[in-house]
This record gives structure tokens, C-alpha cells and sequence, in this order.
């Protein structure tokens, strides 16, 4: 059963799915569209449903009211709020609650938890609104063209859960909506018309009503009562109420404009069109003759493209319906298409950033940088005095009386934007450089010619555009580059899920008593045996021994005489891995230890991580989040979000921002939480460490300064950590740095080792530690003059060495086109000679004998050797210095290579160095005859 079978089965029983007392109290009939067949309900007779009526009221709003964006926010808070709902901050756009979604698409999202592939509803106040920001990458090609398209949006959510205290059913909800539409926005009941749908996502369902006003759809209340899929579901325990609508919509029916960019953003727009002047020919007529222009042309062009999605086509037919020539038309349109685009890709951007997720070439943030790269090649085009910093600081001017938060990110969001649009401007070289190219081939290009472009060069279809090498964009290039990178996420492995011999029942287990909770320092515990399964894995009734887990690794230490080497939990079971059979039965109490010293090291390095995540969004900004993290024995691995490579100053900063907490002493507690308390309470910042699958939450505290969802083992006062020391860091990929350190003694061992390295260096070079970097400094200073000595003596023996050179060279008779080809070589293992008088001699002598090879051979450190090899006029062309090169490498189990005039390379195998001169000519003949 697909959604079309689901919406005939419900609108079989329509009494039961869709009918409210209000369609009764006031006369909304029931009635069916002669085009489509869709059910829907309405005061006045009508033949056809919303979806094929035209946008009517652009230029005709259907009420008095005149509401701005923020002011229909405003409106539509107290009406419910005054109809008893509590008003909810939005949640962020980047989704950390889901590990399906990269980003919050829609209002109930918010109160979505996965467990088991199974959706929970979790509303922190019922009933509530909450006006969510929600971004979509799926329409990217029409936003700014279709007057109502955007990649993020305002989704007013009405929801509540109809069971419990404050809930509410069908009736309700469509009197509340009903109540909405008249009284808040001041619609006339005739003018509005629901239809009858079907709602299916995240392993639920239920019918909705959408209404409409004059062809415009304004909001989908959903009743939300199944779970399972279409063909398997079941009746839900609690039924829910997700009504969303779209704030841009609602406060563009009061408005009417030509499009809903020009009530959603008239601040914005309003500020930039003061400054900048959009400039059309005499021939295109007058301001107004312009304004109307524009009104008619998007109200036709928006009811098209519901049907048919390509651009370019739809915009030939509604120029040959409005009587002008596209050429004219584009001029008119494109430039308001263009700014409509730059604004709504910046509010994107503002939000995205606001919330932690960065642009880049992985995962979600590759759509931010699509729409940013798009809206810096829109701005090159549109020629305005305008910086993308500029309409960040409008938006969020624009938008402080609903999303006050945001202006408390403004700096960070200039600061990535300023870096990404540098990055982009060093790119325009290289893509100038390409399209002339494509200009020279005269070749059409297709869409996958354009992905390929924008994925390999930066080469956005708008340049392209822009250089008369592409007519229009491809109505759906934005789609499918969406479907190359999806706004999903890819489902995790499951790292402990073990292959097991034994096919075992775990659910019939009790749950393992957790001592590791209970009593973190209980190290030495008895155990009954629940289960030994495949000789070496055995459960415990309880255990002391901490699982793999949250990027921690496991507790070691003994079972009874077994060393556990592994301990994984799976669901509520924890299994333990131990070395060698175990031949405990079923019932039998065994005595066990744990390893104090490694879980000691372990947890150090556990508490340290989250100081470090914390240090490092104190250092470098709010768009820190933890990527990923490792934490052993011996060392831990932090992976953060961040723009680019760490300096070693802020290396330096982020060190000293942690070993600050540790001296703080600071306490570190653990409690546990309800999920959505504990993201009222502390944020959706407690979702450093990914997803929890538990609606009891374990809320680790680090003073007041990191708090995080953790079930790792963690000490009680930052200050039994002693020393955190960052070993380096590294970009590990796009907008991803890694942080390595040690904490406890390991860091003091690797301190005192560093120190022993500096003692050292100091005893050779016969200094103090104090003045070890001026002696260093010296003795460098020295050794360059040594050199440069030692070349200017090279220089004056030279000639008495190149003549004991080119007489002590050998004769080498060699076959060549059909003759005898006569050269010399000179092979030099000198160990007094290094590579500066190789260099130096093996030039001088083959200029001075255009038939020598020099050979020098120089004796490295670890049993390894450097090949210089040098070729005159006549021997290079013969045989060739990088030949030569080559091969000797090869004898010395090495590679090597050059040009045929100087060749070097390397080796291991010093052993072979007495036989290497007796084969070396019959190495240079091979080479000759294999070059022939």
C-alpha cells in the first residue's frame, strides 16, 4: 500500500479520518475535483481542488491586515499562547538528536527520537508552538524563481501529544487553525479550503487537512496515530497533533506581494535596494509598468511550476501569455531572482553557522558551501556594493525579535564566511583558466558535464551562465548534486556487533548490573555466571568491567583465572572476552579484578577529552563540535569541527585553556536525566559525543564550564587529572582537525622525555639547557659558513681532483648501432667525500669529458646510501644518468631516477657494497642492451 492506497482507504471512511464539527457548525461541504478526483471541503461550491487554482492573491490579499514577518510571528505566539499553548525556542537546524538527519526539514522533527527504528515522541510542553527554522536542500535550482521555493524556512509547529494532560484531538486543532486564518491573519471563511492527505515519515502516519486560501497552501494539520509502515502498523499509545505551517506564506497571504521574498525578507531587501539600484533599459518601460511586470509574472509563473519544474521552459510560456519577449523578460526577472537567492542562501548560511555546522566537501556542510559559493558567484554578477557580511548583519538586525540568539554568533559567522569566500576568490584563476577551454572546444555541455565541473574545478552553473557558455541552469543540477551528497546521514556500523558462533537469545538475559556505575572504584567483585557461550565469552549476573564504548576502550583484568581482554554491551547485556576457554559453568560464583592502573589511564584521558573540546571552542569559536573520539591506555584522539590546520599557537592556547580547568580543581558530576529535560535544561550542546538511544540520559559535568551526554568513566575532580599535553594536531579532512594528547603520567612521561631529548641535545652541543637555543642557533650559523668554506675549497682542489678523476676512470667498450661505443666511468665510495663534493666534482669532470659517467656512492645514517650519478654530452645519450641511477638503486634494494644528465637515488642493502664495483660494468652494459 503507497501513500495513493493509504489516502482512498482513508477517504473511504472519511467521517472517521477527516470530518470536525466545524466543517458542520459553519457548511463546509465535502467535494471532489473534476481534474484529480482529491477530496476536499469548502463553504463555497467549487469544481476543482487548491492544486490547480492560480496564485490569486498577488496584488488581491484576501484581508485587510497588512502583517511583516516578524509581526505575523508575533500575532500568531499570543493567539496561542492566549488559546493555552507554551511557546518553545526553536531547536537548532543542525539535527544532533537524529543520526538519520544532517538537518532539522520540519517543526515535529524536534520531538522525533529514534530507538530500535522505532519513532518516540517526546514534547517537552503540552501543547506547544514553536517557530522552527527548518533548512531543505532539495529545491536548491528554485529558490529565488519560483517566489516561494527557499533552503531555509520558518515552520510555525503545533503539536501536542492528544493522551495526555492539555492534549487535544482533530476538533481542536481545525478550531484552533480555523480561529488562525480569521482572526489572526483576518480571512474570510469563504476563502478557505481544506483537502484531504495522508502524512507518512519516521515509522509513522496518520491523515492530515491542508488548507489553502486562493491557491496558496498555508499550513498541513496532521494526525499522526499509526506507527509501523503502510502494509504493517499499529495503533499508537499516544496520538499526536504535528501541524506546520509556513510563516513566510502566512505573512505573505495578508501582503499579496509579487513574491514571498518580499514580505519574508522586506527588511533586508529594503536596506540593499536603498543602497543599490537595479538598473533597467528606457525600453522596458516605467517603475511601475516594471512592478506590474514582475506581480504578473510570478503569479503565473509560481501555479506552473508546480506542474511542470523546468525554469527555463516555464518562462518562455509565461512570457509568450504576457506578451513580451524572453530576452526583455530575463531582464526584468533575473535580477530580482538572483538578490531573492543571495538573501535566502544568507539566512541559510546565518543559521547553519549560528548552530555549529561548518561549510564543506563532506556530509552536510557540502550544501552549505554550494549555496555559498552560488551566492558569491550571484553577487560577482549582480555588480551591487554589497558583502555577504553585510546581508548577515541585516538578517540578523531583521530577525533579533524571534531569533535574538543569533546576534551572539555574528562575529564567528563573518569569520567563516570571510575564510570560505577567500578560498573561493584563490579558485577564479584556475576556473577562468577552464572555461576558456570550454570556450576553444565549442562543446554543449550536459548535466553531467556540470557536475562534474562543480565537483572537481568549483565551477558553479552560474558563472557559466554568467560567460554565455550555458544558456540556463538545468532545473534539476541542484537536485541531483543533493542526491550525490544527501542531506542524510549514512546509518553508523555498529563497531561491538560480534559474529558469534552460538546463536544466543540475549533478550531472555536479565539486564548486567552495572557496578561500574554504581561504584566506579570497585575494582575487585564476585559474579555469578549467567552464560559461557563459543568457550570464550562469558556473562556476568553484574560487573565492575567497563564495555567498549563512546569511543572509550575497555576495561582489561580477570575473570576467575581468565584474562579479559574485551568487554562489549549489547543493549542491556554486558559481554566479556576472555583469553583462552573458560570452563565456569552456568551458576558459578567467580571472584573478578579489574585492571585499576589501565582504567585509571582510561578515565584520565576520557575527563581530559571533554576539557580539550571545551578549551578548543574557547579558543577557536562556537562552530567547535566534537567530530569523533578515541580514548585508550596510553593515549586519546579528539577530532573537532574547524575550518582549517591548527597553529602551533593556538595549539598552545588550547593547552594551556585545559591544564587551566585541571588546576581549577574543578568537581565532576554525574546525573541522570530524562532526554527532554535534560535538553530544556542544558541545551542540545549535550550532544557532543552523537545520538543517545536512551530516554534516561547520563549528563556529565565538568564544573559548570562542558556538560555532555556521556556513559563513560570520568575521575571526580579535574584535578586528579595532574597534566593534559597535546602531542599534534592535524586536518584530517575537510572542516575536521585532530587533536592528539596524553593526560596523567603519560603526559609527565612524555614531558620528562621531551626533557631528556633537550638534556641531550644540550650535553652534545656542551651548553646549558638555558642557552641552548642561542648555541643551536651558532652552530647552525657555523655549519653554513663550514660549507660555504668548504665549497670554496672544493673549488680550489677541484681541478687537481677532476684530473685524478678523468685518468683514473675506466674504460668501457660497449656495443652501438652496429660499432663500438668507447666511454669512461668513474665510480667514487669515498667516505670522506659527502654529497655537497659529489655534487661539486661529479659536474665539474663530465662538462670537462663528454664520455665519463661519474658514480658517487655516500654512506648515510641506518645502513643506507645516497647514488649520485653524473652523465657527459655523449654518455647521457647513450646510456643516461637516470638509467644508471636507476638501476644501482634497484642492486641495492632501493629506486631511483632523474634526467639523463644527473641521476640519483637510494638503498639498503650497505652489504653489497664490496661486490658493487666488480658488477657495475656489466650492470652498465645490461642497461645499454636493454635500452636498444
Amino acid at each position: 500500500m503507497n501513500k495513493s492506497d493509504l489516502l482512498s482507504l482513508f477517504s473511504s471512511d472519511y467521517k472517521k479520518y477527516y470530518h470536525v464539527s466545524l466543517f458542520d457548525r459553519l457548511g463546509f461541504a465535502r467535494q471532489k475535483c473534476t481534474l484529480c478526483g482529491r477530496c476536499f471541503w469548502s463553504i463555497l461550491h467549487k469544481d476543482i481542488c487548491p492544486d490547480h487554482e492560480n496564485y490569486s492573491f498577488i496584488g488581491n490579499p484576501p484581508t485587510t491586515k497588512r502583517l511583516s514577518y516578524t509581526q505575523t510571528w508575533s500575532e500568531i505566539s499570543k493567539y496561542f499562547r492566549k488559546n493555552g499553548h507554551h511557546i518553545v525556542s526553536r531547536y537548532p537546524v543542525v539535527c544532533r538528536w537524529r543520526e538519520d538527519l544532517y538537518y532539522t526539514i520540519a517543526s515535529i522533527v524536534d520531538f522525533q527520537r529514534i530507538a530500535e527504528n522505532q519513532v518516540i515522541f517526546e514534547i517537552p510542553k503540552n501543547p506547544l508552538i514553536v517557530p522552527q527554522m527548518c533548512l531543505r536542500f532539495n529545491d536548491i535550482e528554485n529558490v529565488g524563481s519560483t517566489g516561494r521555493h527557499y533552503t531555509s524556512f520558518c515552520m510555525i509547529g503545533q503539536t501536542c501529544d492528544a493522551d495526555s494532560p492539555g492534549g487535544y484531538w482533530k476538533d481542536r486543532c481545525i478550531d484552533l487553525d480555523f480561529g488562525l486564518l480569521v482572526d489572526v491573519l483576518g480571512i474570510p471563511p469563504t476563502e478557505i479550503t481544506f483537502v484531504e492527505d495522508v502524512w507518512i515519515g519516521a515509522g509513522a502516519f496518520g491523515s492530515s487537512l491542508e488548507y489553502f486560501v486562493r491557491g496558496l497552501e498555508l499550513g498541513n494539520a496532521v494526525f499522526t496515530e499509526f506507527e509501523g509502515t503502510e502494509t504493517d502498523y499499529r495503533v499508537m499509545k499516544n496520538k499526536i497533533i504535528d501541524m506546520g505551517a509556513g510563516l513566510e506564506r502566512l505573512s505573505w497571504i495578508t501582503n499579496g506581494t509579487s513574491t514571498s521574498y518580499d514580505c519574508t525578507f522586506d527588511h533586508v531587501l529594503g536596506k540593499i535596494l536603498d543602497q543599490n539600484q537595479v538598473n533597467f533599459s528606457n525600453a522596458l518601460g516605467s517603475e511601475n509598468r516594471i512592478n506590474d511586470l514582475l506581480s504578473d509574472y510570478f503569479s503565473k509563473v509560481s501555479s506552473k511550476l508546480e506542474v511542470n519544474n523546468d525554469i527555463s521552459l516555464t518562462r518562455k510560456q509565461v512570457a509568450k501569455e504576457m506578451g513580451i519577449e524572453v530576452s526583455k523578460l530575463n531582464e526584468i526577472v533575473v535580477p530580482f531572482e538572483s538578490l531573492y537567492t543571495i538573501i535566502d542562501h544568507v539566512r541559510t548560511l546565518v543559521f547553519a553557522i549560528s548552530d555549529g555546522s561548518l561549510p564543506s566537501n563532506v556530509g552536510g556542510g557540502y550544501n552549505l558551501r554550494v549555496i555559498l559559493r552560488r551566492t558569491l558567484s550571484l553577487l560577482k554578477q549582480l555588480r551591487f556594493d554589497l558583502k555577504i557580511t553585510d546581508v548577515v548583519d541585516l538578517h540578523i538586525e531583521h530577525l533579533a525579535s524571534i531569533y535574538p540568539e543569533l546576534k551572539d554568533f555574528r562575529d564567528d559567522i563573518h569569520t567563516i564566511l570571510k575564510i570560505e569566500s577567500e578560498r573561493f576568490l584563490e579558485t577564479q584563476n584556475r576556473i577562468t583558466n577552464i572555461t576558456s577551454k570550454i570556450k576553444k572546444q565549442k562543446n554543449k555541455l550536459n548535466i553531467d558535464d556540470l557536475l562534474r565541473l562543480y565537483e572537481s574545478d568549483g565551477v558553479t552553473p552560474d558563472y557559466l551562465v554568467e560567460n554565455g557558455l550555458l544558456d540556463a541552469i538545468p532545473s534539476n543540477f541542484y537536485t541531483r548534486l543533493a542526491e550525490i551528497h544527501s542531506t542524510n546521514k549514512g546509518q553508523k556500523v555498529e563497531s561491538n556487533k560480534l559474529n558469534f558462533k552460538e546463536d544466543i537469545d540475549f533478550t531472555s538475559f536479565e539486564k548486567t548490573k552495572l557496578i561500574y556505575y554504581e561504584n566506579p572504584l570497585q575494582f575487585v567483585f564476585s559474579a555469578k555466571v549467567v552464560k559461557v557461550f563459543d568457550g570464550n565469552y562469558v556473562v556476568l549476573d553484574r560487573t565492575s568491567f567497563y564495555p567498549r564504548g563512546g569511543g572509550q576502550e575497555p576495561d582489561h583484568g580477570f575473570i576467575g583465572s581468565n584474562r579479559v581482554d574485551n568487554v562489549i554491551k549489547l543493549r542491556d547485556i554486558v559481554i566479556h572476552h576472555v583469553d583462552g576457554e573458560c570452563n565456569a559453568k552456568e551458576g558459578d560464583i567467580l571472584s573478578c579484578v579489574v585492571d585499576r592502573e589501565r582504567r585509571y589511564a582510561i578515565t584520565r584521558n576520557h575527563t581530559s577529552t571533554h576539557i580539550v573540546n571545551h578549551a578548543s571552542k574557547s579558543v577557536l569559536g562556537s562552530w567547535v563540535w566534537q567530530n569523533s573520539a578515541f580514548k585508550e591506555e596510553k593515549y586519546a584522539r579528539l577530532d573537532i569541527t574547524h575550518h582549517s590546520s591548527l597553529s602551533r599557537q593556538e595549539m598552545q592556547a588550547i593547552e594551556k585553556r585545559a591544564n587551566d580547568i585541571v588546576r581549577q580543581n574543578l568537581p565532576v558530576s554525574i546525573d541522570f536525566y530524562e532526554r527532554g529535560i535534560a535538553e530544556q535544561n542544558y541545551g542540545f550542546t549535550i550532544y557532543q559525543g552523537g545520538v543517545v538511544p536512551s530516554n534516561n540520559v547520563r549528563i556529565v559535568k565538568v564544573g559548570a564550564l562542558d556538560i555532555e551526554a556521556c556513559g563513560g568513566t570520568h575521575v571526580f575532580y579535574t584535578g586528579e587529572i595532574g597534566l593534559i599535553k597535546i602531542l599534534k594536531t592535524e586536518r584530517i579532512q575537510d572542516g575536521v582537525v585532530r587533536i592528539e594528547f596524553v593526560a596523567g603520567a603519560n603526559a609527565l612521561d612524555r614531558v620528562q622525555s621531551q626533557d631528556d631529548q633537550v638534556h641531550s641535545l644540550a650535553a652534545r652541543l656542551g651548553t646549558s639547557r638555558e642557552k641552548l637555543l642561542e648555541t643551536l642557533s651558532k652552530t647552525l650559523s657555523d655549519l653554513d659558513k663550514s660549507k660555504k668554506k668548504l665549497k670554496n675549497l672544493l673549488r680550489s682542489t677541484s681541478p687537481l681532483f677532476i684530473e685524478k678523476v678523468i685518468k683514473e676512470s675506466k674504460r668501457l667498450d660497449l656495443p652501438h648501432n652496429n660499432n663500438t661505443k668507447t666511454l669512461r666511468f668513474y665510480l667514487n665510495n669515498d667516505e670522506n667525500h659527502d654529497e655537497e663534493f659529489h655534487l661539486a666534482a661529479g659536474k665539474l669532470s663530465t662538462e670537462r669529458d663528454d664520455d665519463l659517467v661519474y658514480i658517487g656512492i655516500i654512506s648515510q645514517e641506518a645502513k643506507a646510501i645516497k647514488i649520485v650519478v653524473f652523465c657527459g654530452k655523449v654518455a647521457a645519450n647513450v646510456i643516461g644518468a637516470n638509467a644508471i641511477a636507476g638501476a644501482i638503486a634497484k642492486s641495492f634494494g632501493g629506486s631511483g631516477g632523474g634526467t639523463i644528465h644527473f641521476g640519483q637515488g637510494g638503498g639498503n642493502f650497505l652489504e653489497k657494497i664490496n661486490i658493487f664495483e666488480g658488477n657495475l660494468p656489466d650492470l652498465l652494459r645490461n642497461l645499454l642492451v636493454s635500452k636498444s
